[in-house]
């Protein structure tokens, strides 16, 4: 259909474990939304809340935040300084006045291809349910 929504999802991937795990996806083609933005970053506790909000008020329909699972992180300690940011995320997040289910954390290691496949797809289908972001401008990722 022409005006069907299809949402606009950033994903900030681990360099370390979820990227190669994308890329994976891909290579072993799996089911993967085209609806994702994929954004290679070193760890996840480099993402600042203003990365997110920045993406939101610029036309992201949902924001998808991922890396080593907690313990496994090459920076020891990034997914943890991650999971803070993103808490942090969540209450500004709400403050604007904006549904916290725009924003999924999620944990991966390389080898997850299917399972990360698996989380992607399950969240562009709830953005798909949710709709369209109600405070982006009419500038385009």
């Amino acid at each position: 259909m022409a005006g069907e929504f299809k949402p606009k999802i950033v994903g900030f991937f681990c360099n370390w474990c979820t990227y190669p795990g994308f890329d994976q996806a891909g290579s072993s083609n799996l089911e993967l939304s085209a609806s994702i933005a994929p954004i290679r970053v070193m760890c996840s506790g480099r993402i600042s809340p203003q990365l997110i909000l920045n993406a939101l008020l610029r036309g992201a329909d949902g924001i998808i935040v991922t890396g080593c699972h907690p313990g496994e992180c090459h920076y020891e300690e990034g997914n943890y300084y991650g999971r803070r940011r993103f808490a942090l995320t969540e209450t500004a997040i709400k403050a604007l006045g904006l549904d916290s289910e725009r924003l999924k954390l999620a944990w991966f290691s390389a080898a997850e291809s299917r399972n990360l496949s698996k989380i992607v797809n399950e969240f562009t289908d709830d953005i798909q349910k949710i709709g369209p972001n109600p405070i982006k401008n009419r500038s385009s990722l």
